[in-house]
C-alpha cells in the first residue's frame, strides 16, 4: 500500500477529488479558503475588540480550521514518511530556464539559491523574501482572499472578483518570471 501512495498521481485524479470536495462545499453553501483561517485565529486571539473586521462569529469557521490542521498534519506525514527518494524530474528545457535565470536544479521542489540557511546570507535573498511575502499579504487582502479561495472555490462558483483576482495573479507570476528574476539573478 505504501508503494501506492508513493508513488506520483497524476494530474486528473488530484482534479477530480477537487472537483468532488467543491461539490461538496457548494452544496453546504461554504466557501474554501485557506487565508480566512489567518481572520478567524485573529479573531480567536481576541483582535475583534480592536477591529470591526475581525469581530465575527468563529465558530461558523470551524471546518476551515479544521482543513487548516488537516493540511498541516497531512503535509507533516507526507514529507516525514510518504516522500519518494527519487529526484524530482523536470524537463530539459526548464531545466535550461532555471539555469538561465541564475538557478541551479537539485531535484528538490525549491531552489536553493532563494530556500536555505545558506541563501540567507545574501541581503538579496532577503530582501526578494520579504518583499514577496509582503505582496502576497497585501494581494490577499486587497482581493479579499488568497489564491487557492479565488482560484478553486471563487471559479467553482462563477464569481467575477475571483475571475479577474485570477488573472491578476497569473499577469503576476508571468511578471517575475519574465521580468523581475531574470533582472535580479
Amino acid at each position: 500500500m505504501i508503494e501506492f501512495i508513493q508513488q506520483p498521481w497524476s494530474w486528473y485524479f488530484s482534479g477530480f477529488m477537487i472537483f468532488v470536495i467543491m461539490l461538496m462545499l457548494l452544496y453546504w453553501g461554504k466557501s474554501f479558503g485557506f487565508s480566512a483561517n489567518l481572520r478567524t485565529l485573529c479573531t480567536l486571539a481576541g483582535a475583534g475588540k480592536k477591529t470591526k473586521f475581525f469581530d465575527f462569529d468563529w465558530r461558523t469557521q470551524r471546518w476551515n480550521l479544521l482543513f487548516l490542521v488537516g493540511s498541516v498534519i497531512g503535509g507533516f506525514i507526507s514529507s516525514q514518511f510518504l516522500k519518494d527518494p527519487a529526484a524530482l524530474k523536470i524537463s530539459a528545457e526548464t531545466i535550461a530556464d532555471l539555469k538561465q535565470n541564475g538557478f541551479n536544479f537539485n531535484g528538490e521542489m525549491n531552489p536553493a539559491e532563494l530556500y536555505s540557511f545558506s541563501a540567507l546570507a545574501n541581503p538579496k535573498t532577503i530582501l526578494i523574501l520579504i518583499f514577496g511575502g509582503l505582496m502576497v499579504g497585501f494581494g490577499t487582502r486587497y482581493a479579499g482572499g488568497c489564491t487557492s479561495g479565488h482560484a478553486i472555490s471563487g471559479l467553482s462558483d462563477l464569481q467575477v472578483p475571483s475571475m479577474i483576482a485570477v488573472t491578476g495573479f497569473f499577469i503576476g507570476g508571468l511578471a517575475m518570471t519574465h521580468l523581475i528574476i531574470p533582472f535580479l539573478f
